[in-house]
């Protein structure tokens, strides 16, 4: 079935905190294929790896040296064929990161583009000339802070890079650049992948004129943390070149069988759903993987102006809804005024795993796992030095998974290169038995599986908050979810619905009315005549 990805589950894993098989503290490929039967059991259908590629990992990974090879930190190419065919064994699907908008500077390719302007790869990255005052070309600001642009001294020019200066990106304007990199990705088709997830998908060109940004609309009085964020980027990002390019990959994806593309839109939420809408409309991208639920916002409203905005923007379009992943607070932690951890852990589960499109869980996500309190000098991640301590970087969300309630979790005989910290311990895999949050997504996803919550379509019902309703219809019949976003009880009034057959949390039904505990939750089988 070539639509395999149409409602999927992918389970995305950290790499160098999944499980380390060699003691040297960062987690690697052999130790992935060792606990694959740990996501297996879970009952998911495909896992997502972040960058194994070689990399000076000033990024950990995402700034890429060499696109065909593995990195000796996390194994060899032998390892990562290991995996695949280990995963294949279990059901489940592989995609794989590729970061193709940019690379390290110490790829090949820029060595030779910086020598100076006139040898065989001068074209290959985003070169300009400075302003007669020597300032930058445009006033491009960098993710990671400051200017997006860097002076060289060798051709007396500036690169652009949108993230460290030492990730210069590459220029989609030379059509040598673009033959390259699906090259790259043909590599690792042939190697068996059935897909990718592609980091920053909507940054790979650049506007040619190099027009500068205007300011975003905001709210706030004071400048963000991040100057970055009080930039209107239209002229750095989400260029209309982006399309024909994302043709050209599905092309490429369409030679082989069963494949799939997922991209990471990274655009505030102005803008977000009409770019997810051209990404995924024609033949472009399967998937838009979106930000829109990463945040802090835990209202009905939200959540439901998000799915239906997505399908009424794009009704044949296709998205990936996350709550969490490796650069945000953990939900658990972001949520945490809404109920307790646990219970708002199997809400997540519930909710996220009910909604219209395909899913991704980050590897710690089934055990309620919480954000690590990360102190200065444990920092390993570059804005955090940047920026702290009003953000302190990413690597509170990165640290090990626990396996058992040994020192370090059972992720290393050596000292972790993130710390394993007492309240992670805690939520360790073989602690959590009957009634865990653990054991909640076995069920959850269990359950999922043949029903209309994989590809049905929803209808969404007017209740108020903090209550979120909807039913999903599909050719398997429908199901009835509903859901209290409080720490107080509620109830509703419901139609048509019989018997609470399914997965629920803190849930009764007398009649035709339907109660449900704070933060209380339930699935139930239904027909298209049950309603809220």
């Amino acid at each position: 079935m070539t639509d395999w990805w149409r409602g999927a589950v992918v389970y995305q894993i950290y790499p160098r905190s999944f499980q380390d098989s060699d003691g040297d503290g960062i987690g690697d490929l052999k130790g992935i294929t060792a606990r694959l039967d740990h996501v297996a059991g879970l009952g998911v259908d495909a896992i997502w790896l972040s960058p194994v590629f070689r990399s000076p990992m000033a990024d950990m990974g995402y700034d890429v040296s060499d696109y065909c090879d593995i990195d000796p930190l996390f194994g060899t190419l032998e390892d990562f064929d290991a995996l695949v065919a280990r995963a294949h064994d279990l059901g489940l699907k592989v995609i794989i990161d590729q970061v193709i908008s940019h690379s390290s500077d110490q790829h090949p390719a820029f060595v030779e583009s910086r020598k100076d302007r006139s040898n065989p790869r001068a074209d290959w990255y985003v070169w300009a000339d400075p302003k007669p005052d020597g300032s930058p070309p445009s006033n491009w600001l960098s993710v990671f802070g400051g200017s997006a642009w860097e002076w060289d001294s060798r051709r007396r020019q500036y690169y652009l890079h949108n993230f460290l200066t030492s990730q210069p990106d590459f220029n989609f304007h030379n059509p040598e650049v673009q033959d390259y990199l699906l090259g790259t990705m043909r590599f690792w088709l042939e190697r068996g992948v059935d897909g990718f997830r592609l980091d920053t998908v909507n940054y790979y060109f650049h506007d040619a004129k190099l027009r500068d940004n205007g300011p975003e609309p905001r709210e706030e009085n004071i400048p963000a943390v991040n100057p970055y964020d009080m930039q209107d980027h239209e002229y750095s990002k989400c260029r209309p070149e982006n399309l024909p390019f994302l043709e050209r990959m599905r092309e490429l994806l369409d030679e082989f069988d069963a494949r799939t593309m997922v991209g990471e839109v990274g655009e505030g939420p102005r803008r977000a759903l009409r770019i997810m809408e051209e990404y995924t409309s024609g033949h472009r991208l399967h998937m838009a993987y979106s930000f829109d639920m990463l945040g802090p916002k835990f209202t009905p409203a939200h959540f439901r102006s998000r799915v239906e905005g997505f399908f009424t923007a794009a009704p044949n379009g296709w998205p990936m809804w996350a709550f969490s992943n490796h650069d945000v607070i953990r939900h658990v932690s972001r949520w945490a005024d809404h109920g307790p951890q646990d219970a708002v852990a199997k809400l997540a589960a519930a909710m996220l795993l009910s909604l219209e499109g395909s899913i991704c869980l980050y590897q710690g996500e089934e055990l309620g796992q919480t954000e690590t309190d990360i102190e200065y000098h444990e920092l390993t991640d570059p804005p955090g030095f940047r920026f702290w301590p009003d953000y302190k970087g990413r690597d509170g969300c990165r640290t090990p998974m626990v396996w058992d309630g040994s020192a370090h979790g059972g992720f290393t005989t050596g000292k972790p290169w993130l710390p394993v910290k007492p309240p992670q311990l805690a939520r360790n895999v073989a602690a959590q038995g009957a009634g865990s949050v653990l054991e909640c997504y076995r069920s959850l996803l269990a359950w999922r599986k043949g029903s209309a919550l994989v590809a049905g379509r929803s209808t969404f019902f007017d209740v108020r908050p903090p209550l979120l309703s909807f039913r999903r219809d599909g050719a398997e019949g429908s199901v009835f979810c509903a859901f209290n976003l409080s720490d107080k009880p509620v109830s509703l009034p419901v139609k048509g619905l019989t018997a609470l057959d399914g997965p629920q949390e803190g849930a009764t039904l007398a009649g035709d009315k339907l109660s449900l505990a704070p933060c209380g939750w339930v699935w139930a089988s239904c027909d298209t005549a049950a309603r809220a």
